[in-house]
């Protein structure tokens, strides 16, 4: 069962964090939720660089004001050491993290990639990006305000339209693609077994239900994908017409190493060269 969040005295907020979402059109509710989820998530992160909070951060909703789409935000950290005064920290906190929110954006829409920008990173913004690329003519401005004498005083802000919001996305979608291109290697000429063989035919460029071990890459075996007809037909010829056992023979061949961050899931054959028996 999750452990139940202490919610602020929203009485004594030293910082509002406000969200307007302008939209000529209605908003598809996964985007509207990832305009708010997005920002949980970044602050969190922006929470966890700072050495002087615990690593835990929340966000609750105050308010849903009439408009467009107008919330007031309340971002609730903890601090670490008890002589940090915990209003102020809040108070310096929002503000850095509305400015630092508008510097990568603004990187984004103009077609670079903010540094250590993460996997983790590019679902955080594609998600704040979502509602407004979607939109012809929308907008989202997020502020960071205090209140004293019952004024409200905008200590940061930033606002991005759809154009930007476009930008931005591509340059998302190119990076998520770079990354996956990156993570994928090409292998040539190294020796496949197989640990479990279907004679059946096989879809191209998807998982066959086979698996094989090619030892000189990884000492598991994975599922086996066929790049082409000609290369599922060469093994599968192997597997109908041989004599001996498919298990007795190796494959030379070439495969792409289809990756999850570091660790191999699947082997993508491009090329057989040649079989050979295997000793005994």
């Amino acid at each position: 069962m999750a452990e139940a969040t202490l919610l602020p005295d929203t009485r004594d907020t030293p910082v509002v964090l406000t969200l307007t979402i302008e939209n000529s059109q209605p908003i598809e509710l996964s985007a509207f939720v990832g305009a708010f989820t997005s920002l949980a998530a970044e602050y969190r992160r922006s929470v966890k660089q700072n050495d002087d909070l615990e690593d835990e951060a929340v966000i609750f909703v105050k308010q849903v004001r009439s408009g467009s789409i107008i919330a007031d935000l309340i971002p609730v950290v903890a601090p670490a050491l008890p002589i940090i005064a915990s209003h102020v920290d809040q108070v310096w906190q929002a503000i850095e993290f509305v400015e630092k929110w508008g510097e990568r954006i603004k990187k984004l829409a103009s077609g670079s990639i903010p540094p250590s920008f993460g996997k983790s990173d590019l679902k955080t913004f594609s998600d704040a990006m979502e509602a407004i690329a979607r939109d012809p003519n929308g907008s989202s401005k997020l502020e960071a305000a205090t209140f004293e004498d019952g004024k409200r005083q905008v200590r940061a802000a930033f606002k991005f339209s759809t154009g930007q919001a476009l930008e931005a996305s591509k340059k998302i979608d190119a990076e998520y693609k770079r990354i996956e291109a990156k993570s994928d290697r090409s292998v040539e000429r190294v020796l496949m077994v197989f640990t479990r063989s279907d004679i059946k035919d096989a879809p191209t460029e998807k998982r066959s239900g086979e698996r094989v071990l090619i030892p000189e890459i990884d000492n598991r075996d994975i599922p086996l994908i066929y790049a082409s007809e000609l290369s599922e037909q060469r093994i599968k010829h192997e597997i109908r017409e041989a004599d001996d056992n498919i298990f007795k023979k190796g494959f030379v061949v070439d495969v792409i190493v289809i990756q999850k961050g570091e660790r191999a899931i699947a082997y993508k054959v491009t090329n057989v060269h040649d079989v050979i028996d295997l000793p005994d």
